[in-house]
């Protein structure tokens, strides 16, 4: 018993990407002010969810996990860049070492069936990763992806605006796939980061895999600030690109037409977990972002207190929102740009990342018990949470970054009565 209970803690702390008592609260799907309350009632929708992912691939093989297919008029690109910051150690490994990147670009693209659909995970990291959650071997599947490893860019998409992402702590940039290439379907440029030794497993060229290392008792405040000094490298090589360079160390080609298609003056940054509590402290860091989305993520540091004039959208599950998280209302307080609290009904913390597609289609081999999915995941319906997600962020940095004035964020809509503003 002793050991189930510890093996249970250990789940939690993989998909709650969050630290402290909140890893705890929010893993489970529960806000801290309400963590006494009595659990829900059990899934109701799992059923629903598997028949959908079903319907995406008419034959899938036997534990083969699935993601929800882009919903934007583009075919999707995506490339992995090695990057390397000469001028920043690693503050995760001793002695002096520059500090590493791995980030996946996506964005519209042509041609695609001449180039072949990218895996979830790489190799090793898919392997760490499978391991780590005791999957029984062969039981499961990873997914491909809706991307085209290194497809030209299609110029028809214009210029694409840049968004960046960042994903929950101890997670790996993958968990962002089913937003970032729905994203790059609707025309944009998303650029996907791990934070190396922060991520439980990311690899390198060569099969090469890094693996957490941060020390034990790392304050978020401090997390936050690397990953926020990631983010602004990350804008410069960009802009290293956008000038005809290529900065990946391998140099390795880069998608015909890239260069001419990153636009670096419309920018915008959205991260779930710690990755949306990273995107104020990396707005601070760098004036280049323009505008910022935060997935259920609570606050730590300075950035709390600190004005921001620039448009912010605030993003939660069902339990936790500004009304809850004390961190949310001072932030909130100090939002000077257009500011925006929406509340995913029926959501668990876990929704906001590819977890709310894949956990629910292969409970048994990830070990989770359908009162742990409901814990997680709520009980709205995954590919509907998804949908409803991928609808808003597109909705709110259409008008920001490309300036598209529609009604779907001036209050709730009768299509997605999902979505409750907070007031």
């Amino acid at each position: 018993m002793k050991h189930a209970r510890r093996r249970q803690s250990r789940l939690r702390a993989r998909v709650a990407g969050t630290t402290g008592a909140l890893a705890v609260a929010l893993g489970a799907g529960i806000a801290p002010a309400t963590a006494a309350e009595k659990a829900p009632a059990a899934p109701q929708t799992t059923a629903t969810a598997l028949d959908t992912a079903a319907a995406m691939d008419p034959a899938p093989a036997p534990g083969q996990l699935t993601l929800p297919a882009p919903t934007g008029r583009h075919r999707v690109g995506t490339v992995d860049l090695h990057l390397r910051d000469a001028n920043r150690d690693d503050p995760y490994v001793p002695g002096f070492q520059p500090r590493e990147l791995m980030v996946t670009l996506w964005y519209p693209a042509t041609n695609t069936d001449r180039y072949p659909a990218a895996p979830w995970l790489q190799p090793a990291a898919a392997a760490h990763y499978l391991a780590q959650w005791q999957v029984p071997p062969g039981s499961v599947t990873l997914p491909t992806t809706a991307g085209h490893t290194g497809a030209p860019v299609d110029r028809e998409a214009g210029d694409l605006p840049v968004l960046l992402y960042s994903t929950g702590l101890h997670s790996d940039r993958a968990m962002g796939t089913s937003l970032a290439q729905d994203l790059a379907s609707r025309g944009y440029l998303v650029v996907t980061i791990d934070h190396t030794h922060d991520a439980n497993e990311v690899e390198f060229p060569g099969g090469r895999l890094e693996v957490n290392t941060m020390p034990a008792g790392t304050h978020s405040s401090d997390t936050i600030d690397v990953r926020a000094a990631d983010s602004h490298f990350v804008i410069n090589q960009l802009a290293s690109i956008a000038r005809g360079h290529n900065p990946d160390v391998e140099r390795k080609p880069l998608p015909h037409g890239l260069s001419k298609a990153v636009n670096t003056k419309r920018i915008g940054m959205f991260g779930a977990s710690l990755g949306g509590a990273v995107v104020p402290a990396a707005m601070h860091k760098d004036s280049r972002i323009d505008a910022g989305a935060n997935l259920d993520g609570q606050l730590f540091g300075s950035e709390v207190t600190q004005s921001l004039d620039r448009p912010f959208l605030l993003f939660s599950s069902q339990n936790h929102n500004r009304n809850t998280d004390r961190s949310w209302a001072r932030f909130w307080d100090h939002l000077h740009g257009e500011r925006l609290d929406l509340k995913l009904l029926g959501s668990g913390h876990n929704s906001f990342l590819d977890n709310q597609a894949l956990l629910p289609q292969a409970a048994g081999a990830f070990r989770l018990t359908p009162a742990q999915l409901q814990q997680l995941l709520g009980t709205i319906d995954p590919n509907r949470s998804i949908e409803v997600q991928r609808t808003y962020l597109a909705a709110f940095f259409d008008k920001h970054l490309r300036h598209h004035r529609g009604r779907l964020l001036d209050g709730p809509s009768r299509h997605y009565p999902e979505i409750d503003f907070v007031r």
